[in-house]
């Protein structure tokens, strides 16, 4: 099982999550993390670290969110890891709670 970022996340951005992560694998993409499966080792310490509630057991994703756990997988493949704690973005604490915000997400 992996561990896998969800639509809240989509234009937040926050980075809280990168910094706990013992094996570095998370990805960066322009307004949106992604976990790559193939490193994460399933340690659970992201979740508490994530502001916008984002990020879920790959069992335990809400139904409506299921393809965020192939869009992880993908998007993790494309994008560079980050490591370190960055501003979020601008209007993060503005769009942290939306709903449908999947089409914003850019790649």
């Amino acid at each position: 099982m992996t561990y896998v970022v969800t639509e809240n996340c989509v234009k937040c951005k926050y980075t809280d999550c990168v910094t706990v992560c013992p094996v570095d694998c998370f990805r960066e993409g322009p307004n949106f993390l992604a976990i790559d499966p193939d490193e994460c080792i399933d340690c659970n310490l992201c979740v508490a670290e994530c502001p916008a509630n984002a990020i879920f057991p790959e069992d335990d994703v809400p139904a409506d969110q299921r393809p965020f756990i192939a869009l992880n997988a993908e998007l993790s493949k494309l994008w560079p890891p980050i490591t370190e704690k960055k501003e979020e973005l601008p209007d993060a604490d503005e769009w942290n709670g939306r709903p449908d915000k999947a089409p914003l997400l850019e790649r």
